[in-house]
């Protein structure tokens, strides 16, 4: 069963966050996951939302999405994402 990523991003640093997106294209080629969605807010309908960006990676299973997650290089990785902007990360199975 496939497993998603969905992370929602409000960057508070570009720069940082430049460097922080090519580290995680590479932490992301050893587990075969593909990134299906990336995309600037336009407008919220209902509810509210604080981030203006979104990502959505697929990932062969949740093993594969914790392992990446878990790993020394993505791991690595946090430090900078943290400086460059505020994330919410969460792993879902479809």
């Amino acid at each position: 069963m496939s497993a998603f990523l969905v992370g929602h991003i409000k960057v508070r640093n570009e720069k940082i966050w430049a460097d922080y997106l090519v580290g995680v294209k590479e932490s992301l080629a050893p587990f075969s996951a593909r990134v299906l969605f990336r995309g600037r807010l336009h407008s919220v309908l209902a509810g509210e939302q604080t981030h203006d960006l979104t990502v959505v990676i697929e990932f062969t299973d949740q093993a594969a999405l914790q392992q990446w997650y878990h790993s020394s290089k993505y791991q690595a990785l946090i430090p900078v994402r943290d400086a460059a902007a505020d994330v919410v990360l969460a792993a879902y199975d479809a």
